[in-house]
This record gives C-alpha cells, sequence and structure tokens, in this order.
C-alpha cells in the first residue's frame, strides 16, 4: 500500500520532520550552554538531549512535550558538582529516576500539580538570577563565584575587567563575542523574515558569535566534545552508589532533583496542553517516562533532564504533530555528535554563556509578575519570598518557604471570617453580613457576634456572601437560636444564594434549625 505526498500520513511526517529539526536547533546549543552552566562537561548535556529524545520522547504521557537538560536544574546540578563532585551526579540522577518511577507508578503524577502557581514562578525566576548571574562571568572568560549572592555582587567588577581600557585581554575579547551573541538574538527575534521565523534566535547567536571569533581569530575558551562519545560518560562506579547511599545528604538530593524535575515537567506538560487540541497529558505516564529517562541519564553519568517548555513550545509552534518529532530530535542530536563533533569545538563557551544569560532573563519574567499582581498582594509576597530564598540561601529552601506561605494563605482564606453588624434599634432589627469562610476556626469570632446582639429584635443573618460554611458554624447558629428564641427574639437566614449553592448537600440543608429563610 503506498501514499501519495498529498495524503494526510505523509503530510502529518512532513511536519514532524521540519518541528525535529527546529526542535534540534533550539536544543544543541541549549544542551551544551546548560551542560557548562551546571559545571559539566558539555557532551553529558548532549547525551541528556539524545536520551531525552530517543526514549522518553517515544514513551512520554505528553507527546508533543520535548525533554532534555533543563535550565531550572543547573543551579542544583553546579551546587551538587561544587560540593561532591562530579562522579556523584550519576548517583544523584539514579536516585531521583527511580523515585519519579515509583511515584508514577503510585499514580501520584496529578499531586506535582498541587503546587500553587507562585511558588513555581518564583522557583523559576530565581533560577533565572542565579543562570543570569553565573553565566555573566562566563560570558566574559571569567571564573563564577561561590554562591548566587557572591555572582551578584561581583557582577561589576567583572565588567570592569571586560571594558578597561589596558589592551585586549582575553575578558574583552569574550564580552565582545558574549555581547554580538545577545544582539544576534535580539536582533533575530525582532527582525526575522516571515519565511525564516522556524529558525531558532539562539541558533543565530551562536553562529553569529562562532563566526565573529573565528573570523577574527580570538584566542578565547571553546567548546570541548570528544570525538567519541564514549570517553565522556561519567558512569557511577559500585563505590560511589554505595557512598551515596550512605550518605543521608545524596539521599536528600536524589529526592529534591525528583521533586523538582517533576513538578517542572509536569508544570511544562500542562502549558504544553493548552497551545494545541491534540491529545491531553496522561501525568503518571509522563512521570515514568521521565523516570526511566533519569535513570538512563543517571547510569551513564549525564545530566538529569525534565519536559523543557523552549523545546516544547518550538516544537508545537513549528506544527509537530506526533512524538515523532521529539524522537527525530534525539536522533539529529546524536548524528551530530557522531559525525561533527569537531565543528561543536569551534563554538565559544562566551556564545553559549550569553544564550543563558538572556535565556536567564527571560526567566525572570516581568508579564508574569504583574499576573500574579493581579490575584493580589498575598500572591506577590509567596512569589518574592520564593525567588529570594532560592537566590539568597539555596532552591530548596526558597520553594519550601513559598509553599509554606503559600499554606498559611489557604488556611487564613478557610478561617478568615469577616462579620459586620448593624442594629437598628427603632426597627427593633439586627443584621449580621458574614463574608469569607465560616469554619470551626471562626466558631469563637461567630459566637461572640452573635452574643453581642441585644435579646428581642429580628436577628437577619446574611449568608449569601459565603465562600464556605461547615457544620460547626451551622450547629453554633442552630444553638444560640434555640437560646435567643427564649428571649423573645426571632433568627431569619438569608441563605438563597448559599442553598443553591449547597443543593447537593440536602441532608445539611434540612438539618439546620433556623425559624424561617428568606
Amino acid at each position: 500500500m503506498t501514499h501519495s505526498i498529498t495524503s494526510p500520513r505523509f503530510a502529518g511526517f512532513g511536519r514532524d520532520l521540519l518541528a525535529s529539526l527546529v526542535v534540534f536547533l533550539v536544543a544543541l546549543p541549549l544542551c551544551m550552554g546548560i551542560a557548562i552552566a551546571s559545571g559539566a562537561p558539555p557532551a553529558l548535556g548532549l547525551v541528556t538531549g539524545v536520551i531525552g529524545g530517543l526514549v522518553v520522547g517515544a514513551i512520554a504521557g505528553s507527546p508533543l512535550q520535548v525533554s532534555g537538560p533543563a535550565a531550572g536544574m543547573a543551579v542544583l546540578v553546579y551546587e551538587l558538582v561544587q560540593a561532591h563532585g562530579l562522579a556523584m551526579l550519576g548517583v544523584v540522577g539514579l536516585m531521583a529516576g527511580a523515585i519519579q518511577l515509583l511515584a508514577g507508578a503510585l499514580k501520584l503524577g496529578q499531586w506535582f500539580r498541587a503546587i500553587s502557581p507562585s511558588v513555581i514562578h518564583g522557583m523559576l525566576a530565581g533560577i533565572g538570577v542565579l543562570i543570569f548571574a553565573s553565566q555573566f562571568h562566563v560570558m566574559l572568560d571569567d571564573v563564577p563565584r561561590s554562591g548566587g549572592l557572591a555572582n551578584l555582587m561581583f557582577i561589576p567588577e567583572a565588567i570592569g575587567k571586560a571594558i578597561t581600557p589596558i589592551g585586549m585581554s582575553q575578558h574583552h575579547l569574550a564580552a565582545f563575542i558574549g555581547v554580538a551573541t545577545i544582539l544576534a538574538i535580539l536582533g533575530w527575534n525582532k527582525f526575522r523574515p516571515a519565511t525564516l521565523k522556524m529558525v531558532p534566535g539562539p541558533l543565530i547567536g551562536v553562529l553569529v558569535g562562532s563566526g565573529l571569533a573565528a573570523a577574527l581569530g580570538f584566542a578565547i575558551k571553546k567548546v570541548s566534545v570528544p570525538s567519541d562519545l564514549g570517553q565522556a560518560l561519567n558512569i557511577p562506579t559500585l563505590d560511589g552508589l554505595l557512598q551515596g547511599a550512605m550518605n543521608p545528604e545524596i539521599l536528600a538530593l536524589g529526592a529534591i532533583f525528583a521533586f523538582v524535575a517533576s513538578a517542572e515537567t509536569l508544570l511544562c506538560a500542562t502549558a504544553v496542553d493548552q497551545m494545541h487540541t491534540g491529545p491531553r497529558t496522561k501525568y503518571d505516564q509522563e512521570l515514568r517516562a521521565q523516570g526511566v529517562g533519569n535513570l538512563l541519564c543517571g547510569a551513564l553519568g549525564a545530566l538529569p533532564m525534565t519536559g523543557v517548555i523552549v523545546r516544547s513550545s518550538a516544537n508545537v509552534q513549528a506544527g509537530g504533530q506526533t512524538r515523532l518529532s521529539a524522537i527525530l530530535h534525539g536522533a539529529w542530536l546524536l548524528l551530530t555528535v557522531a559525525a561533527l563533533p569537531w565543528l561543536l569545538n569551534h563554538i565559544p563557551t562566551s556564545a553559549l554563556a550569553a544564550i543563558l544569560v538572556y535565556t536567564g532573563y527571560k526567566l525572570l519574567n516581568i508579564a508574569q509578575i504583574r499576573r500574579i499582581g493581579r490575584f493580589g498582594k498575598m500572591e506577590l509576597a509567596i512569589y518574592g519570598i520564593t525567588l529570594a530564598g532560592v537566590v539568597f540561601v539555596d532552591l530548596l529552601t526558597g520553594v519550601l518557604a513559598g509553599f509554606a506561605l503559600a499554606t498559611i494563605k489557604l488556611v487564613y482564606t478557610f478561617s478568615h471570617l469577616q462579620i459586620t453588624t448593624k442594629i437598628d434599634a427603632g426597627q427593633r432589627r439586627a443584621d449580621l453580613v458574614l463574608k469569607g469562610s465560616a469554619t470551626f476556626f471562626s466558631i469563637p469570632q461567630f459566637s461572640a457576634a452573635l452574643e453581642a446582639i441585644p435579646a428581642g429584635l429580628e436577628t437577619h443573618v446574611h449568608v449569601e456572601h459565603l465562600d464556605y460554611v461547615d457544620h460547626a458554624c451551622l450547629d453554633a447558629l442552630a444553638a444560640w437560636e434555640k437560646q435567643y428564641q427564649a428571649g423573645g427574639g426571632t433568627l431569619i437566614v438569608e441563605w438563597t444564594e448559599l442553598a443553591e449553592r449547597y443543593s447537593r448537600r440536602s441532608t445539611q440543608v434540612k438539618d439546620i434549625p433556623v425559624g424561617a429563610t428568606k
């Protein structure tokens, strides 16, 4: 059986083929750049990209999502490598993959979505600040400092090295290439021809930076990719595995890697679902696929992977139809590393760092801050606390601080009750207007407001503005009504809207012994 080139099946393959090439061009520089930002050889980022395409792409629960090394994990990996050495990267990756695989088998995928968006965006923004600060130094062929705060504080010194007019040092040359790369990305994104809209800005940036460095003969740092990818593998040893299994800090890092990678992946999958009308994400399957991918990455000592929004959105925008586009992008990465390592070795590290400086800036999304602000000052506070914790302490502390504040907000929301009392002695009437949530937390406040009403009045309790009322408050109201009626007063509950909202809870509604309803 044959298919013409105009058949839907062939057309779908053509769109997947084009999308895979676009994603490959986006992924190639980012895989190497994120590896450098993580303190690892570029080849280990490429290995993760290949596994993310060929393996995870084939079994993913989100067919159009593309997985690979992510900027969001670079900070964690860098801290791990600095503290425990590159040898522990694979050990932690194996632990994270096993946890993800187990979480997927236990059908915990949906629960990773139960994280406040303000925490996630604060985490990503904090990671963006850290990546910007560390890669700014790399872009100038300088050495990143020991922490995020130090990197930020020493940026003026790094700029001084790059602009001080004393000869043409390596810092001057690297800065020139870095700035040219960023300007090329910005210019391409703004002025690219409509016919070339699928060509990604980072690729143009790398081409411009590499071309200038080669044409001008700049003696600056270049990428180092071995001709045999097997030589770059960082396979964990048995001793390393045993040491990691006995080290509580390594075990904790495995859990942190799994949590952060899973949260980023599944939030990315949710965002990808909003970009297209095709099959929806199967979250537990996606989590299992990520677990398999990170087990393989860990076994080879490569960088951990997540679903990546930059590559995934490029896939959708380029017309990707099925999981084939993600799989093929992994094949193109493998082919490039196998056939053209000499070409990759001409790429200046300052050009790749410049791409990540730009990426870090984009993660600090000003428009996103405005959107969060629309939901109130508390959401902005959650965002800010998370961001500050990530930048000034560490990623886990920032996320936990944001999560704690979000939990406090939730408790406050479900325990806060605003009561307004109006007494009209002439009409012998009292009105209690309730707003917020009436729960058992509110019983002392609610009871005090009821008991403050003078005896013998017609009391109206307005409950239509309540977001929630629990049985404890309804019981307190019923008990007060009996006592109030004994003193010659009456109670009328204005709860038409609330009755409609809770119409399904008919048994609770019937059990309320109030004097009258209206």
